[in-house]
């Protein structure tokens, strides 16, 4: 047998090599050097993700997002005119101040009324990756820097530091002081948000979100009042405001522009670290909020698993309230809806304010009239109209209690008792607010009676059209009708308050007999119980009219409200 070849020598393992110290060190430590870069840039990218796949959902909501982009530089850029006009005057500094000071406030109170405008603002989505705090703060800072909010901010600093700045010392403080100011609304965003993380992801929160429309409809009340006041007064009245706003952040950093400008070097100094010391307080404060956010376990499954033992007090102590029977279960039903579901929630939120700020700020401005007070009364009433498509697919439930029309009598009656527990006495509060602020208490009976009259006007009609013209409110999205129903809508509200108006015609004739005749002014007291008995009767008479029909047309309301 032929020898065979020998075997081929193993090679001998080689010795691992392990990287040097410095190598070590760098490739253990990703948040030293390298990563925070990486990191902001991450981010950064996906703010403009977020952005761009949210656009292309819809044709509709891409369309809203350029319009309102469109709208929002166009109003920056007139801003920013406006405030170039104003370099040199007098009281610059005054309406400057103020308006970098609404911008901070704004920047801070926005994120707990729109929650969803920007997804990085919820840093327990990002709870699950090995990030550290101080390097998530820096990217998140710079994420925040990218939209149509920053850029507008940017263009009101840059125009308010332009009328203030005046020689090249001034200049250059201004460049850093719209930097330093836009970093401090940013960071203010980002503290509030990462502060109340854990009410803005509740149902709380998303209750939180339907104030917005208050805010907005104060807001632009507010401005409109603060501008029609300064028209008539010129700026010299905002003096006493300037000064103490341009020691308060961010509206110190352009106070430091206008004090460069006049050679105050000092004060200068002073109102810069003031925002300076703003900046970093709000972010050593978002810096350890986001640690105890990325740490700490998240309560809200405690709080759900808890027993419904408070459920259950709350619900007697409201029924302890509210009369027995069909009625006071129907009243409870109601009320829970205005308090719990979002769409109700909100239609009554902006019924209540619309009806409160028409009358007042019209008095404010010294053109209103006291009979603008029946507003609140007309606006509330809108809200017995599609009584049953609050209810949606679940007013099958509420039909099979329904077999006479004694129970839809009862029904509708119980549901109008529960807006009457809420608009009554809004109603008088918002007259006799309105009286006490033009002075004119001999005509309160008379505009009470006539409220009173306007909102069992509207309570009958709505009993009425709830029935004959009910439809669908959507679950999701901000619509308040389904496609193909909005007819029915117009139908119900435009139809519901025409009708209401005409059968207040009788109580305004007579007001109008009272005043036109020789000595009725006398006798306008009997409006209020005229009113209020009318009010009544009409609707009685109204939910006895409806009834019948709500009772043989069951299926069809069913149909219609389940839409959604």
């Amino acid at each position: 047998m032929s020898e065979l070849p020998p075997e081929p020598a193993s090679p001998a393992p080689a010795s691992p090599t392990f990287p040097a110290p410095a190598s070590r060190a760098a490739a253990s430590a990703p948040a030293a050097s390298a990563s925070p870069a990486d990191l902001v840039a991450t981010v950064v990218r996906l703010k403009l993700s977020l952005l761009r796949n949210g656009l292309r959902q819809s044709g509709g909501r891409r369309a809203a997002y350029v319009a309102s982009a469109v709208v929002t530089l166009l109003f920056a850029a007139l801003q920013l005119l406006g405030l170039i006009a104003l370099r040199g005057h007098d009281h610059a500094v005054s309406l400057v101040v103020l308006l970098v000071a609404v911008l901070g406030l704004g920047w801070a109170v926005m994120p707990l009324f729109f929650p969803s405008g920007d997804e990085t603002l919820d840093p327990t989505r990002l709870v699950m990756l090995p990030l550290r705090p101080r390097p998530l703060v820096r990217a998140l800072l710079a994420a925040s820097l990218v939209g149509i909010g920053p850029l507008f901010t940017l263009l009101l600093l840059v125009g308010s530091m332009i009328s203030l700045a005046h020689g090249a010392a001034a200049w250059t403080v201004g460049v850093l002081a719209v930097a330093l100011a836009l970093l401090v609304c940013v960071a203010f965003a980002r503290a509030v948000a990462a502060a109340n993380i854990r009410l803005l992801s509740s149902r709380k929160g998303r209750d939180l979100a339907v104030l917005s429309g208050l805010v907005i409809a104060i807001g632009a009340q507010a401005v409109n009042f603060g501008a029609q006041r300064l028209g008539t007064s010129g700026l010299a009245q905002l003096e006493p405001v300037g000064d103490v706003l341009r020691w308060l952040p961010p509206a110190s950093a352009l106070g430091a522009v206008d004090s460069v400008s006049e050679g105050a070097y000092g004060v200068a100094v002073a109102q810069f670290a003031v925002s300076g010391a703003a900046l970093v307080l709000l972010v050593a404060g978002w810096s350890r909020t986001l640690t105890r956010l990325m740490t700490a376990p998240d309560g809200s499954t405690l709080q759900a698993a808890e027993p419904a033992a408070r459920e259950r007090r709350n619900s007697a102590g409201l029924a302890r309230l509210l009369p027995g029977g069909r009625t006071g279960t129907v009243m409870e039903r109601a009320l829970r809806y205005i308090w719990r579901d979002p769409k109700t929630k909100a239609a009554w939120v902006t019924s209540l304010a619309i009806g409160l700020i028409v009358p007042v700020f019209n008095a404010l401005q010294g053109t209103g009239s006291i009979y603008f007070a029946c507003f609140a009364a007309g606006m509330l009433g809108i809200q017995m109209y599609n009584q049953f498509g609050q209810d949606t697919s679940a007013f099958w439930m509420v039909a099979l209690t329904i077999s006479s029309r004694r129970d839809a009598y009862a029904e509708l009656r119980a549901r109008a008792l529960a807006l009457l527990a809420i608009t009554l006495p809004y109603a008088t509060l918002v007259t006799v607010l309105t009286t006490a602020m033009l002075g004119d208490w001999p005509k309160l009976p008379e505009v009470l009676g006539l409220s009173f009259a306007l909102l069992g006007a509207m309570l009958a009609t709505g009993a009425w059209t709830s029935a004959r013209f009910p439809y669908s409110i959507p679950q999701e999205g901000h619509k308040n009708v389904v496609p193909g129903q909005a007819g029915l809508a117009w139908i119900a509200i435009f139809g519901g308050m025409v009708s209401a108006a005409l059968l207040c015609a009788p109580v305004i004739a007579v007001t109008i007999w009272l005043h036109v005749t020789e000595g009725g002014g006398a006798w306008t007291w009997l409006l209020l119980p005229g009113g209020t008995a009318y009010g009544a009767a009409v609707t009685l008479l109204g939910l006895r009219l409806a009834a019948p029909r709500t009772a043989s047309r069951l299926p069809e309301i069913l149909t219609a409200v389940s839409k959604g």
